[in-house]
């Protein structure tokens, strides 16, 4: 029996508001390979409600990276734009073009990205709007009406007692 491999799901998503969508695509992509491993990556919990994305892009300016969001989907591109033609005795660092998305849950808001010693940190914010916040309601007490059931209550045994009479 083949198990299902859910890693993929945690790798790729910071929330899990489309939980049901990502389960659809990893049991339709027929193995890891399809995923892409470069750039290396990491989601970082920073405080509650703030995460932190780095990703490895050394060899790669800022002008040579692009960060979009649409539709709930971080994307983030790199591609070298020297072409001066290089001799390589050994080439480890891989300097090609790279697209890596991020399912973002609602909600998740970018705050920033810095670019230092090779990482790519993007900063994001979970912020719940206030429309969307549990909130209490307060069951209000009129003085006034609860003494105006009282008399009434009065008023209708006192009358029941003097018809009884």
């Amino acid at each position: 029996m083949n198990s299902i491999d859910l890693t993929p799901l945690y790798r790729n998503s910071i929330g899990f508001d489309r939980f049901a969508s990502l389960i659809n695509h990893t049991l339709n992509s027929n193995n890891d390979a399809a995923t892409p491993s470069y750039p290396p990556y990491n989601i970082e919990e920073l405080e509650e409600n703030r995460y932190a994305i780095t990703i490895a892009v050394a060899g790669f300016t800022e002008e040579e990276l692009d960060i979009q969001v649409e539709k709930g989907v971080l994307t983030v591109r790199g591609k070298k734009t020297s072409t001066q033609e290089q001799k390589f005795l050994h080439r480890g660092i891989a300097n090609r073009a790279f697209e890596r998305k991020f399912n973002l849950a609602d909600h998740i808001e970018i705050t920033g990205a810095d670019l230092a010693n090779g990482l790519l940190a993007i900063q994001l914010k979970h912020e719940i709007p206030e429309a969307m916040k549990p909130r209490s309601i307060a069951i209000n007490k009129s003085i006034a009406s609860a003494k105006e059931t009282l008399e009434h209550h009065k008023d209708a045994a006192n009358s029941t007692n003097e018809n009884a009479a």
